[in-house]
């Protein structure tokens, strides 16, 4: 099948130009500035529209067990989410629930298989170390997954040593896969819940009164020293506080190859969130921190010290006791009303993955700080390159997938719930103006939205098996 895409502005992480896109089945083919058209094509007309790739998103929880519960977006929705966002690639993690890690890779695939909607690929965790595990490590890349990830937080669950990241690390050196690192102090924080509680302070503002930003400032001050030692690769998830723009800056002008991811609550909320009679709606780990620390974060982005933007998409119901329509059935799953009155049984996360890119380019293009083709740099190009799927994904290039949104610069509306599509019941950005926002959006080559209304369906997404990473991805 052929499908012609006509008169749109082609923006990548490079240039814009107005061009023609051809595209037969699941690939692009040709990019022209005049392509005639010809018989069998089905023609699009993007005048007047940015043609954009379609967004990667490398950080996301799909139905993730968490406080006897589950993160209320599954493979299914979660992935329509991000397709009605301008998202078309997401990439999950696999927990470490066994040290058989093929196993835990293979159960995750069968699982999401029969329902991701947009492609995805996985990371997965490094949460226990055993000479099994260590054995494994190296398997992971046969898999397709070049991407492991390590914690310095969540003692006597995730955590590892510092001694067994350096391990892990050069063997995902030697064997071409990229360490990911939760950077937060997990002794300091062990100690402060204990005294919270202890005192009784139990509202959700002490969540983050109890994950002092200094910890995850020297974490990832610790972890970039390992990283050295190790002379491996590391990539910081998650960046939420300006010192760790400071410390990841540090690294990187002393020849580190250390990156950066931030996420848009990070760049948008702030602590005192928490101290709303909602504030559980904004428990996340590490959590939201200040406005100086948000500037910093900016200008992380602005200076290419931070390179990419995630969601860390994991959302719950803000109560789950009540239910919501979604596709015409009546769905509730227990959600941050499991803790009323304690902080500490609040599920941890947030939803995202389809706010990203509506929310990204009128705070970040629209407002003139940065241009189109810094969006697609941060929102996609950099994080394919990264995570080995770059041409595949991430740019709009003849072979790449036809991976491809149709974006009105001039789209004015006010977000919330009614257009997240997110299976949750509230948004943070409920209420905001937005402008400029995805009209239709292309999954290799399938139109599976269109102005508002849902073509795609469950199991049509692929698992994009990665490529081992390149050190000088980003050139």
């Amino acid at each position: 099948m052929l499908t012609l895409i006509k008169n749109g502005t082609l923006v990548t992480e490079e240039k814009s130009l107005t061009a023609d896109l051809l595209i037969e089945d699941d690939k692009i083919i040709q990019i022209a500035e005049k392509i005639e058209i010809g018989e069998n094509m089905k023609v699009v007309d993007a005048t007047g529209l940015f043609v954009l790739p379609g967004g990667v998103d490398v950080h996301v929880h799909l139905d993730l067990p968490m406080f006897g519960t589950v993160s209320s977006d599954d493979h299914y929705t979660g992935t329509k989410a991000a397709a009605f966002g301008g998202t078309t690639m997401v990439i999950d993690f696999v927990s470490q629930d066994s040290d058989d890690l093929l196993k835990n890779v293979r159960v995750l695939k069968e699982k999401a298989a029969s329902k991701a909607a947009v492609d995805y690929s996985f990371h997965a965790n490094i949460t226990h170390l055993t000479d099994a595990v260590e054995k494994d490590i190296p398997l992971l890349v046969k898999e397709g997954i070049s991407s492991i990830k390590v914690f310095t937080a969540y003692n006597n669950r995730l955590r590892l040593q510092d001694g067994e990241i350096f391990k892990v690390m050069r063997i995902a050196r030697d064997h071409g896969i990229l360490t990911m690192l939760h950077a937060e102090n997990g002794d300091v924080i062990e100690i402060m819940v204990q005294e919270a509680i202890e005192a009784r302070h139990f509202s959700p503002d002490w969540h983050a009164k109890t994950r002092p930003s200094w910890g995850a400032v020297e974490s990832v001050m610790r972890a970039s020293a390992i990283s050295a030692m190790a002379d491996a690769p590391l990539y910081i998830v998650h960046m939420n506080a300006g010192g760790e723009v400071d410390l990841l800056e540090y690294a990187q002008t002393h020849g580190l190859k250390v990156f950066g991811e931030t996420c848009p609550q990070y760049l948008f909320f702030t602590e005192d969130e928490l101290a709303k009679p909602d504030g559980a709606k904004w428990i996340c780990s590490p959590p939201m921190r200040t406005i100086q620390d948000q500037v910093r974060l900016w200008q992380g982005l602005e200076k290419g010290i931070v390179q990419t933007i995630a969601t860390d998409h994991c959302p719950f119901f803000f109560d789950g006791s009540k239910p919501i329509m979604y596709e015409g059935i009546p769905i509730a799953i227990a959600g941050k009303e499991l803790g009323k009155g304690d902080f500490t049984k609040i599920p941890n996360g947030l939803p995202g993955v389809g706010d990203r890119m509506p929310v990204l380019w009128t705070e970040m293009v629209g407002s003139g700080r940065f241009t189109a083709n810094q969006f697609v740099k941060l929102t996609s190009s950099n994080p394919a390159k990264l995570f080995g799927m770059y041409p595949q994904k991430g740019t709009l290039q003849v072979g790449s997938d036809a991976d491809v949104v149709l974006w009105d610069p001039n789209k004015n509306l006010q977000y919330g719930v009614a257009y997240s599509q997110q299976r949750t019941d509230y948004n943070l950005y409920e209420g905001w103006n937005l402008k400029g926002f995805p009209v239709s959006v292309f999954s290799r080559g399938e139109l599976i939205v269109e102005h508002g209304k849902w073509l795609g369906k469950p199991g049509r997404g692929k698992f994009i098996p990665r490529r081992p990473f390149n050190p000088d991805c980003l050139g």
